[in-house]
């Protein structure tokens, strides 16, 4: 099979919160996953998928794994919302600035046999529909930003990122503004409106 190209890490910046978008690595790859890792300065990995590795190697390097798998392609179910927006709350009010990344294994395909006529084989590819995305653009729509700036913002740097259904979700999503910040340009301030 042939190798698969993996989009490059994609960070989002605003206000006091920063996110990274990236790829599900594998085993094979992880060394190289957690040196992006570093470079950006996560030390929160949201996994949104299957797992494709062993989390230990992270751990071991003091960054966390949490796993909220939902269904490729889908909005996030409400727990996973909630899971969200409350790890994103005590992150960025204890670290304002610090980074969370996330990932799924949207845009990568996978592949599966197909039996033809005669017994030859094919191999078909499905792509997957990026998940992680929609997570970050909740987190922005919960610090103020209007829902077609947040798909906006995330676009310019994810090309393709949000499908329709996850669009309708977002557009209908209500926020509760759980991560307004008093004041994020000072790290003397450590609290969020609630």
């Amino acid at each position: 099979m042939a190798r698969m190209n993996r989009p490059a890490p994609v960070e989002v910046s605003y206000k006091n919160m920063r996110f990274l978008i990236t790829h599900n690595p594998t085993n094979a790859t992880l060394s190289t996953f957690i040196q992006d890792l570093k470079k950006y300065g996560a030390t929160t990995v949201v996994r949104v998928c299957e797992v494709t590795y062993d989390k230990a190697p992270l751990e071991q390097d003091g960054i966390s794994v949490v796993d909220w798998p939902f269904d490729d392609g889908a909005p996030p179910p409400g727990k996973v919302v909630e899971d969200w927006l409350s790890l994103l709350k005590a992150k960025f009010c204890d670290d304002p600035g610090s980074c969370v990344a996330v990932h799924c294994v949207a845009g990568l395909g996978r592949r599966w046999p197909v039996r033809r006529g005669g017994g030859a084989e094919a191999w078909m590819t499905r792509l997957s529909v990026p998940r992680a995305p929609v997570l970050v653009a909740l987190a922005l729509i919960e610090s103020g930003m209007k829902y077609e700036d947040a798909i906006q913002f995330i676009r310019q740097k994810r090309r393709g990122a949000i499908n329709s259904k996850q669009l309708t979700y977002l557009e209908k999503y209500r926020p509760k503004q759980r991560l307004r910040f008093k004041d994020p340009h000072t790290h003397k301030t450590r609290c969020c409106v609630m």
